[in-house]
């Protein structure tokens, strides 16, 4: 068996139903799930018709490469959303199958594991960073993201030492969870530290879509690189979704783009890893990526939730809007996130997620997701807003959650 195996810790999600086992929780009450970012919405008429209306495609193997119809797509949309004067289709944007599979298989292609490599990631983080890191036979160097520092990553603390032996950072703008956006002076500062230090940037961007104000998109990597007269996106990739864009996570559907020299060495592990997108999953792409009307509402239903929610979960926890996503990154009342979501679940039926479960400890025993849950507003409305009053409820119920004088 491959050793590095060993070095994975346990997902969120299993930590989690570990936490909860032999828990009953109220029986008189429906269940209700905030803990997982799984979109709920309804997939749109016009990505299931073009689904459909593609089956015929079933019969021929798919190029690891996409076909240059989803490609054109891609390339169309990034350059409207981003304001990009240019970007080759053909070589500096490929299809993914979700950018999950995507983000973890980049470490595997751009990662030499000589003695002592670093992948620097955010942390709280995307647990698929530290298993690419590991598994790539690099280690991960974590940057925390706290209250004291407005959830942003002190990229500043990174040493100079770490730099130097840095291969391939992480970001996530929006962030997962605190649902920060990344903008143009720390993009610069990481474009500077890059071309000093040779490594490459992979930009998580799934959620980029999630925003909530018309006119003011949040700024990606391209955008920021182009901005800095970087057209060429040099070490720099950007990951991107339709899971959240377009509520389609079961289609597994997304690109990378960016660095060309990086997408050609990409897509030759590609060739090799067996992870073409069926010809329907293209055509449903194209659809997806060709309109905007349905993201726009898609956006709308979750402002709604954050208006409804943020008055009832606002005077009982620290919390608040994100700029970006669909999750509350909430302050538990006494700090204590683990028991905080035992209870929730054994008193109410609510399930959230453990921030501490979120990230790893600091060398000073730190945890920065300690005292956070994780609320994934991805529910319809009225299960979430339900939600919120039974938490409001059971957080003014509990003297053991109050924190001590």
């Amino acid at each position: 068996m491959n050793p590095k195996l060993r070095t994975l810790q346990a997902y969120p999600f299993e930590r989690l139903r570990a936490l909860l086992d032999g828990v009953r929780p109220e029986p008189s009450l429906a269940p209700l799930n905030l803990s997982i970012g799984e979109p709920k919405h309804p997939t749109p008429r016009l990505i299931t018709d073009a689904y459909v209306q593609a089956l015929g495609g079933l019969s021929s193997y798919p190029a690891t490469a996409g076909s240059p119809a989803l490609r054109e797509a891609i390339a169309g949309w990034l350059k409207r959303r981003h304001g990009l004067s240019r970007l080759d289709a053909l070589t500096q944007v490929l299809p993914i199958n979700g950018s999950r599979e995507a983000l973890f298989a980049f470490a595997q292609t751009v990662i030499d594991p000589v003695p002592q490599a670093v992948v620097v990631c955010p942390n709280p983080f995307y647990q698929i960073y530290e298993g690419a890191a590991l598994l790539a036979g690099a280690s991960p160097w974590y940057v925390d993201q706290s209250p004291r520092n407005g959830y942003r990553c002190d990229w500043s603390s990174v040493p100079e030492a770490v730099w130097q032996r840095t291969q391939l950072l992480y970001v996530c703008s929006p962030g997962n969870p605190t649902g920060t956006v990344m903008g143009q002076a720390e993009w610069a500062h990481l474009f500077e530290l890059s071309d000093r230090h040779g490594f490459c940037i992979a930009s998580d961007e799934c959620y980029s879509e999630i925003y909530f104000d018309e006119s003011h998109p949040p700024l990606g990597a391209l955008g920021a690189a182009r901005a800095a007269g970087r057209d060429d996106f040099r070490r720099l990739v950007v990951f991107g979704s339709l899971s959240k864009r377009s509520n389609v996570p079961g289609m597994r559907s997304g690109y990378v783009a960016g660095d060309a020299a990086l997408l050609a060495e990409f897509l030759l592990y590609r060739t090799y890893h067996g992870s073409a997108m069926s010809p329907p999953v293209q055509q449903a792409s194209i659809a997806a990526w060709g309109d905007e009307a349905h993201v726009i509402d898609n956006r709308r239903q979750y402002r709604d939730k954050f208006d409804a929610l943020f008055p009832i979960l606002s005077p009982v926890m620290r919390v608040e809007r994100p700029q970006a996503g669909f999750y509350f990154w909430a302050g538990v009342p006494d700090g204590d996130d683990t028991r905080f979501v035992r209870e929730l679940y054994r008193q109410y039926n609510v399930l959230s997620l453990p921030g501490s479960y979120l990230a790893r400890d600091t060398a000073d025993g730190r945890n920065p997701g300690r005292g956070h849950v994780r609320l994934a507003l991805v529910e319809p409305l009225e299960p979430c807003t339900e939600a919120a009053r039974r938490i409001a409820r059971f957080i003014a119920g509990s003297s053991a959650l109050q924190p001590a004088a």
